[in-house]
């Protein structure tokens, strides 16, 4: 099992990562796909206070590429966003699984996190693209 794609996360195959600790999630985008994004220019996120509702778009992140949607793992309230990460979005590259997370949500149904991928779930759809 490659240590590419951590072990306490859960992933979309939109390519978004949520930490779950309690009612907190954290959220960003994995390594692959930052990997195929390259350069990243820009990040809009929502607001703290915005709702966020499980599947939906929260924001978008531009490469030197495209401009991908980001989609919400789990819906909830948006309680803190990295503000270090809009100021400077290339930051994400460095530390995509830590230091660079884009939300955390205070989320109203954790269950939601069952319709998620394990590492080894993400890790065999990136394998076949």
């Amino acid at each position: 099992m490659s240590s590419e794609y951590p072990q306490d996360l859960q992933y979309l195959d939109s390519h978004e990562y949520v930490r779950l600790d309690d009612d907190i999630a954290t959220i960003g985008i994995t390594q692959f796909a930052i990997q195929q994004l390259g350069d990243i220019v820009f990040l809009e996120l929502p607001e703290i206070d915005d709702s966020l509702t499980k599947g939906e778009p929260f924001g978008t992140i531009e490469s030197v590429k495209a401009v991908e949607t980001l989609y919400s793992p789990l819906s909830g309230i948006v309680i803190e966003r990295n503000e270090a990460l809009i100021n400077d979005p290339e930051q994400v590259a460095d530390d995509p699984y830590r230091e660079g997370w884009f939300i955390k949500v205070r989320v109203s149904n954790p269950e939601e996190i069952l319709k998620t991928m394990t590492a080894e779930q993400y890790e065999t759809l990136v394998e076949g693209m």
